[in-house]
C-alpha cells in the first residue's frame, strides 16, 4: 500500500511539473518580453534611422564572414555586406577550407570592391577559429559578424553600434533573424518559432537581466572584450553560447537590438532540422556542464537565473520522456497506480490552458516582431502548428544531447554544410519588401 502511494505521489509531480513548467515559462516570456518592447521599442518607429547624441561619431566596423561551401550563397551575402549604409566599414569573408567554389568566388568579388577582404584558410578550422582569424586582421574595435547565407539589412549595423558607442561595458549585442525561406510547411512553422520563442525570449531574458546566447548568424562584438576572454572557443559545438556565457563571467553586458535585421535560410527538411537541433541541444548542454559552477560562485549571481533555466529545462525534457515512457508501459503491463487513460501526451481538459497559452504567446510575437516582419500574419495559421512539430524534436534533441555530451569525445567543432531551404532572392530595396 505504501509503494503504491509513493509511486501515484511521484507520477502526480511528473504530470504537475510537466505541465505548469512550460505554463510558468510561457507567462514569464510573453510579461518580459511586453516589459521590452515599452521600454526599449515603443519609443522609436521600425523604419526609423538610428541617430547618435551630440559629441558621439559614427566609429569603424570590420563585417565578419566566415565561409564553408557558400559557393550559392556568397554573390548575394557579400553584395548586401557592401551595400549597408554605414559610412566607415570594411568586409572580411574567410573562407575556412571550402571544397566549392567560394574561394574563386571571393576572389572574383575582391576584384571589384576594395572594402572587401579574403583571407584563405586552406583546412577546415570550424567557425570559431575562422571568425578570431578575421578578427586578428579587422582594423576596426567593432565587429559585425554573420554566416555566410545572411543578407544584412541596410541600417543593422547602425543599430548594433549604437550600443558600443554610449555603453563602453556593453560587449556584444545580438540582432533580429528573419526567415526568408517560407514556402514549406517547415519554414512557415519556423517564421512563428524565430517570433515566438527565439524574439520573445532574447526580449524576456534582457529585462531580467542577462542572454543565454546570443544569434550565431548576426551579432556585433567590441574586439577588445573578446580579446579579452579568449575569443571564441574552437572545440564548443555552438560557440555562439559559449562565447555569450565567457562574456557575462567576466561582467561584460550583452544585448539585444530587435531592430537589427538580418535575413537568413533555414532547414525545410525533417533530417537537415534534427541535425541542427541535435548540434543546438548539445552546445546548450556543454555550456550548462561548462559553467555550471556559476551556481556556486557569489560573484557570478547574475547568471543564476540562465543557469536554473537551463537546468529545469533539461529536468523537464527527461521528466516528459519518463513519463511517456511509463505510460507506453503501462498499456501491456498494468502498473496499480496508473490509469491508461491518463496519457501524458493525449489532449484532455487540462490541454485547454497550454494551448490558450500557446495562441497567446503567438499573439503577442507576432504583435512585436510585425513592427519589423511586415505580413507576419499570415504565417499565424502555420505558427500554431508549432507544438507539433518542434516540440517534439526539441524534447528528443534535448534528450539525446546530455549523454551525447557526458560520453562522447571532446574534440574541435568543424563546418558541416547545413541544409538551407529553398533559395529565394530577396528585393534589395529593404526590410519591408522581402516579406
Amino acid at each position: 500500500m505504501g509503494s503504491h502511494v509513493f509511486w501515484h505521489s511521484l507520477w502526480q509531480f511528473c504530470i504537475g511539473y510537466i505541465f505548469y513548467y512550460p505554463l510558468f515559462m510561457s507567462t514569464l516570456w510573453m510579461v518580459g518580453a511586453i516589459y521590452f518592447y515599452f521600454k526599449n521599442e515603443r519609443a522609436i518607429q521600425a523604419d526609423q534611422i538610428p541617430k547618435l547624441r551630440e559629441g558621439e561619431r559614427w566609429e569603424g566596423v570590420s563585417i565578419l564572414i566566415p565561409c564553408f561551401n557558400e559557393g550559392q550563397n556568397a554573390i548575394e551575402t557579400i553584395t548586401y555586406a557592401l551595400n549597408v549604409a554605414y559610412p566607415d566599414f570594411e568586409v572580411i569573408a574567410i573562407n575556412d577550407g571550402s571544397k566549392d567554389d567560394t574561394l574563386e568566388i571571393l576572389v572574383e568579388l575582391a576584384r571589384s570592391h576594395p572594402k572587401l577582404k579574403v583571407v584563405n584558410l586552406a583546412e577546415n578550422q570550424g567557425k570559431a577559429l575562422a571568425l578570431q582569424a578575421g578578427a586578428l586582421l579587422a582594423k576596426h574595435d567593432y565587429l559585425v559578424c554573420i554566416d555566410g547565407d545572411a543578407l544584412l539589412d541596410p541600417y543593422c549595423v547602425h543599430w548594433m553600434v549604437k550600443h558600443f558607442i554610449r555603453y563602453p561595458q556593453v560587449a556584444a549585442v545580438t540582432g533580429n533573424p528573419r526567415i526568408r525561406n517560407r514556402t514549406s510547411l517547415l519554414g512557415k512553422i519556423q517564421v512563428g518559432e524565430f517570433s515566438s520563442i527565439v524574439g520573445m525570449i532574447k526580449r524576456a531574458q534582457r529585462s531580467f537581466g542577462r542572454l543565454f546566447t546570443v544569434s550565431g548568424v548576426i551579432t556585433g562584438f567590441r574586439k577588445s572584450a573578446v580579446h579579452e576572454v579568449g575569443y571564441w572557443s574552437p572545440d564548443m559545438l555552438t560557440e555562439d553560447i559559449d562565447i555569450t556565457w565567457k562574456l557575462q563571467r567576466n561582467g561584460w553586458d550583452v544585448r539585444f537590438e530587435p531592430k537589427a535585421l538580418v535575413w537568413i535560410l533555414m532547414p525545410e527538411t525533417l533530417k537537415g532540422l534534427w541535425k541542427q537541433r541535435l548540434r543546438w541541444a548539445m552546445g546548450g548542454a556543454q555550456v550548462m556542464l561548462k559553467n555550471f559552477k556559476v551556481l556556486f560562485a557569489a560573484r557570478q549571481t547574475h547568471l543564476w537565473g540562465l543557469m536554473i533555466e537551463m537546468v529545469l529545462s533539461t529536468l523537464w525534457a527527461y521528466s516528459m520522456a519518463l513519463v511517456c515512457a511509463v505510460w507506453l508501459l503501462s498499456l501491456f503491463f498494468p502498473l496499480g497506480y496508473l490509469s491508461p487513460d491518463s496519457s501524458p501526451i493525449l489532449p484532455d481538459d487540462s490541454s485547454v490552458f497550454l494551448i490558450g497559452a500557446c495562441l497567446l504567446q503567438f499573439a503577442v510575437s507576432r504583435w512585436l516582431d510585425g513592427h519589423y516582419d511586415h505580413g507576419l500574419g499570415k504565417n499565424y495559421f502555420w505558427m500554431i502548428w508549432y507544438p507539433f512539430v518542434y516540440w517534439f524534436i526539441n524534447l528528443a534533441t534535448a534528450v539525446a544531447a546530455l549523454p551525447k555530451v557526458l560520453f562522447g569525445t571532446r574534440q574541435r567543432a568543424r563546418w558541416v554544410s547545413p541544409d538551407r531551404g529553398v533559395h529565394q532572392e530577396l528585393n534589395q530595396q529593404g526590410s519591408n519588401d522581402h516579406v
